[in-house]
């Protein structure tokens, strides 16, 4: 019961937060034209109005927006709680975010159960095999992050996209993230 009320606390914050500001398309960081993130189901409910629909669309993309700004801002543990509420852990962005905050803060068999949870999500989110590949190096494992990079060359077709770039400089350890 604890857990629910902190949760409910969390998602109230995340709200207020969103009204205290405006968070655009353009704070998704890989996703310029802000149509990544959790789609609401709108299948079962053919008669709804377009009008709720487009709506309900939007509420979830600001809440979406608002739980991954508090990840990036490092408040980890908020952030994760606004994404589970969003009730769409499924989705790769959410999963990703999830592992991403969890190998930050420290727990990383978390971060690699949301990592996998992403990518069983979509096989060819590129950000998700980034931030995996960054997990492996602090695993110790340089030879796995090499190997996703090269996953995601494939996926990107080439090797001048930001995701792979971005592991690229962290496996030759000019980043860290």
């Amino acid at each position: 019961m604890n857990i629910r009320i902190q949760r409910l606390s969390v998602f109230a914050l995340v709200g207020l937060f969103g009204l205290a500001i405006s968070v655009g398309p353009g704070l998704t960081a890989g996703d310029p034209d802000g149509t990544r993130g959790p789609q609401p189901d709108n299948s079962g409910n053919k008669k709804k109005k377009k009008d709720d629909s487009s709506r309900n669309e939007q509420n979830l993309r600001n809440a979406y927006q608002q739980a991954r700004v508090l990840i990036i801002d490092g408040k980890y543990e908020a952030g994760i709680a606004a994404m589970h509420a969003l009730g769409h852990d499924d989705n790769a962005e959410v999963a990703n975010y999830i592992g991403y905050a969890s190998r930050k803060l420290g727990n990383y068999e978390d971060a690699r159960v949301w990592y996998e949870r992403a990518l069983a999500a979509d096989p060819n989110h590129t950000r998700t095999w980034q931030y995996y590949g960054m997990w492996q190096l602090e695993q110790g494992n340089r030879l796995k992050a090499e190997d996703y990079l090269q996953k995601i060359q494939v996926i990107c077709g080439n090797t001048e996209c930001s995701d792979y770039k971005a592991l690229e400089d962290g496996i030759a350890g000019n980043i860290i993230y």
